[in-house]
């Protein structure tokens, strides 16, 4: 990747007026649409690998070509790390071999969530990183926090640690995260200084955009 990445930009000039409102709707109205079945199958797949370990899990949620995947299963040996993407193109990029305590799963996360939730898992940590901004105020249900999945997400508990080179993102997602939880996100600017977790990271940094990075404790419901 070349280093001229350009900052996000967006016709909002703050927290959505309808971030509240879209929360909320996400809480009354749980999510109803049909698991794909390919998602289905890799899911059960990943759960098999799971109960082999025996460990705590880390789930690396829109890992795109692994790169996070293997680093935090170099970070942490002694737990089971599972990136997900919906990009079989990106998850078979060569980065190099897995560890043995990484898988990569081709799944939609919509889907991979429920069905993580349904099948009581608890993941110890949980990382998105760098999410598909989709910076028009008019895309806000397509981001994390205004998705009607939002609710999944945040009640499968665990370290939950967002990173974006959109200030905005992450303060709406802080936002969201207190109406459903009642927990108060930190939210704080970065800077990795070389210790890249993904390829998108190390690219905004090095076109010096300032990165922000969002954690919070959840209790699993």
């Amino acid at each position: 990747m070349q280093h001229n990445s350009r900052p996000v930009t967006s016709n909002q000039p703050g927290p959505h007026q309808d971030l509240a409102r879209r929360v909320n709707r996400a809480l009354t109205h749980p999510l109803r649409k049909p698991i794909a079945e390919h998602t289905q199958r890799n899911f059960a797949q990943a759960a098999e690998w799971l109960a082999s370990r025996q460990a705590p899990l880390i789930l690396d949620s829109g890992c795109g070509v692994g790169v996070s995947t293997r680093q935090l299963a170099v970070q942490f040996p002694g737990h089971a790390v599972i990136g997900i993407d919906r990009s079989e193109d990106r998850l078979g990029r060569d980065h190099g071999e897995l560890p043995h305590n990484a898988l990569l799963v081709r799944a939609d996360l919509v889907d991979f969530w429920r069905l993580a939730y349904q099948a009581g898992w608890a993941p110890e940590y949980h990382y998105l990183l760098y999410p598909n901004p989709y910076p028009k105020a008019g895309h806000l249900k397509m981001r994390w926090h205004g998705h009607a999945v939002l609710p999944t997400l945040l009640a499968l508990g665990g370290h939950l640690e967002l990173r974006s080179n959109w200030s905005l993102y992450v303060e709406e997602f802080a936002l969201a995260v207190a109406q459903v939880t009642g927990k108060q996100a930190i939210v704080a600017e970065f800077a990795p200084e070389g210790d890249y977790l993904t390829p998108f990271e190390a690219k905004y940094a090095q076109s010096g955009q300032a990165l922000w990075r969002l954690w919070v404790d959840l209790e699993r419901k």
